[in-house]
């Protein structure tokens, strides 16, 4: 005859068990990934060849690039200052589509290469960091809102093109030798530089009129075409981080401390495309609140049974090696003499809330016993055993008391 097995219990969750935890989770974490797919697709054109010629984005400039070409001006992109300097020339228009991304000794260095050529040069949206070095002479304000405005002002190119879609960085200067146009706030958002023996320099507050998508309202591709159309050949310079000359260029007659401070050297920070950055915060706030759900209270705690009996011998015994381990004689002591504090309180009439004061239950002792010895406040309520041999004498010793009181 075979005996029953008994059945095994195991504190181990199910696998339906995990699965009832994590689903919750995985569910909050698909979301958030399929949010950030879409998110990313839906962008992902946004600032990819931003500006680039060769760029059919919706701010892309492909259009206004071929419409150059057609008209028999030669478009030359580059994305080094060495290949832009090398290029400029009489004949050529070097449109900068972002001067404050140049370093401080960038700007010198272009600025000396564009001086006395006779060509033209047109900066886009060249703010506080690098109008000073490019076009001495010339502040940059604060920014107006892109919008539709109207030309107001004798330039040939801007009475042709009419109202177009400009703002942005807003210039003043003291020179006679200048054409304002496009007026915000009081001050131009299109200001010509006029030098005949060294060439022209316009400031073009904004590059909506460049865009793919915005080049067909109001005057934009005439105004753009005539700008950057003026001379037969157009070197479009895309200025980028990893050109070796933003790190080996120096600061030039007016470096130092003075230029970084003035914009010229990025951060890390400002480095990190901003949907990085934006990614980042929500992982974080996601993490937070995946933090906050698992940490709810799902009620009170329930007390579960053991999976296994233990014998009290057995879970005495393990405890006292516990002590024993780590020289706990104190707290040995602690617990042996509370278990006889406990059932000594009865045998002499103490309730079990009075058991632990010395006040209550050393004299009803005393009483039982008829004996005043003052021993019994240290037997009962004195100080931890010096070494394991007095442990044993203190044990064996309130076994005694407890024998003595019940016997009495």
């Amino acid at each position: 005859m075979t005996a029953a097995t008994a059945p095994s219990s195991s504190a181990a969750p199910t696998p339906r068990q995990v699965w009832n935890r994590i689903r919750g989770l995985l569910l909050a974490v698909l979301v958030l990934v399929a949010a950030g797919v879409a998110v990313a697709a839906t962008h992902s054109g946004d600032r990819h060849g931003r500006l680039d010629p060769r760029s059919a984005d919706r701010y892309g400039s492909r259009a206004v690039a071929e419409l150059l070409k057609d008209r028999g001006v030669s478009v030359r992109v580059v994305a080094t200052l060495q290949d832009a300097t090398s290029a400029v020339g009489p004949d050529t228009t070097l449109l900068v589509t972002a001067p404050n991304l140049l370093t401080p000794g960038q700007q010198n260095t272009l600025r000396a290469a564009t001086t006395d050529t006779a060509g033209r040069t047109v900066l886009l949206a060249a703010g506080p960091p690098s109008v000073g070095a490019l076009a001495p002479g010339v502040r940059a304000e604060s920014s107006a809102p892109v919008t539709t405005r109207a030309p107001r002002c004798s330039l040939d190119a801007a009475q042709q093109a009419g109202d177009v879609e400009t703002g942005g960085f807003r210039y003043s200067s003291d020179s006679l030798d200048t054409l304002a146009c496009y007026p915000a706030g009081g001050l131009p958002s299109l200001l010509l530089l006029q030098e005949p023996a060294a060439g022209d320099t316009v400031l073009l507050g904004s590059p909506e009129i460049l865009y793919n998508d915005r080049l067909d309202k109001q005057g934009n591709a005439s105004l753009a075409l005539q700008l950057l159309g003026s001379h037969s050949h157009l070197v479009w310079y895309l200025p980028s981080l990893t050109d070796s000359s933003a790190s080996t260029s120096g600061g030039g007659d007016d470096g130092g401390a003075g230029d970084e401070s003035a914009g010229g050297e990025s951060s890390f920070i400002d480095l990190i495309p901003p949907g990085w950055l934006w990614g980042t915060l929500q992982l974080a706030l996601a993490a937070v609140l995946a933090a906050v759900w698992r940490a709810r209270r799902l009620g009170p705690v329930i007390a579960e049974r053991l999976p296994v009996a233990i014998r009290a011998s057995e879970s005495a015994e393990g405890r006292a090696r516990l002590h024993r381990k780590t020289n706990a004689r104190d707290r040995a002591a602690d617990s042996l003499r509370h278990a006889s504090r406990t059932r000594l309180a009865p045998l002499v009439g103490i309730s079990p809330r009075d058991a632990h004061s010395p006040a209550a239950l050393l004299p009803a002792v005393s009483t039982r016993l008829g004996t005043t010895d003052s021993g019994l406040q240290e037997l009962i309520f004195g100080s931890a055993p010096s070494d394991d041999a007095a442990l044993v004498l203190l044990a064996d010793q309130l076994d005694s008391l407890e024998r003595e009181v019940r016997t009495s």
